[in-house]
């Protein structure tokens, strides 16, 4: 109960930090590919950057692990997580690092009891867009034959493939790029799926809250007739006595 009890509370005292590394880390990703003529030096704060927000998230999974109450319980139910870790480690790509950081902040994001729904959700949306749409740009800018080579071209690409509707007027061309092409079609399928299964739900809700309001209404108002009824059989009765009594000899008979 101690060691859980410590997870919970190390979970709730890096939520906050941890979110502002990924804030960094999403401006050490953007700087060199929005403005890559930058000096020398910016890619090398902006590539030490990324690799020291992964190397936070790791050390957090690893802390995480040491305080579980049962470790390989541990492991077995954040798969993510430790792929996050491990995939940069295999290749040091920068898109691997890109991928394993957003895995880790939307598993650290979805633990957050002060975010819900709606708030993942949108974030989760802006988060891939905007790194999809850098993603793509530096795989596709310098790509022989390649279409996609302004921010705004990748913004409307992004755009258009996270909604399913794929104009084609943008399109990429590497095999790189296709597979981040296919890689954010999933997810927006996935929360679109989720969007659609959470309204589907309050309208749900909302249907069985009106159903049993109507129902303790009804049920209300049959009480009430039945204690009018009630009151008119007594009111009869009475009625019915101080006749009897009014009738002089009544009682003789």
């Amino acid at each position: 109960m101690t060691e859980r009890t410590a997870q919970m509370r190390w979970e709730t005292r890096t939520q906050g930090p941890l979110l502002a590394l990924a804030v960094a880390f999403a401006v050490a990703y953007a700087v060199p590919i929005v403005a890559p003529d930058a000096d020398a030096w910016v890619h090398r704060v902006c590539t030490l950057t990324e690799w020291a927000v992964w190397a936070a998230f790791a050390a957090d999974y690893l802390v995480r692990l040491a305080l579980a109450p049962a470790r390989w319980l541990f492991v077995r139910s954040h798969p993510l997580d430790l792929l996050a870790v491990v995939l940069p480690l295999i290749q040091p790509l920068r898109l691997l690092r890109l991928v394993s950081t957003l895995l880790l902040v939307g598993r650290r994001a979805r633990m957050a009891p002060q975010i819900t729904l709606t708030t993942y959700v949108g974030g989760a949306v802006v988060g891939l867009m905007m790194f999809g749409s850098l993603a793509v740009l530096r795989v596709e800018r310098d790509a022989p034959g390649g279409n996609i080579k302004t921010l705004g071209d990748a913004v409307w690409w992004s755009f258009t493939t996270m909604t399913t509707v794929g104009y084609g007027d943008h399109a990429p061309t590497t095999g790189l790029g296709r597979l981040l092409a296919v890689g954010l079609m999933i997810s927006g399928i996935a929360l679109l799926g989720v969007v659609t299964a959470n309204i589907a739900a309050w309208f749900i809700a909302r249907f069985e809250r009106d159903d049993a309001e109507e129902r303790r209404q009804t049920a209300l108002l049959e009480a009430l007739t039945a204690e009018v009824k009630q009151l008119r059989a007594e009111v009869a009765r009475l009625s019915g006595t101080e006749a009897d009594a009014s009738v002089p000899g009544q009682a003789d008979h």
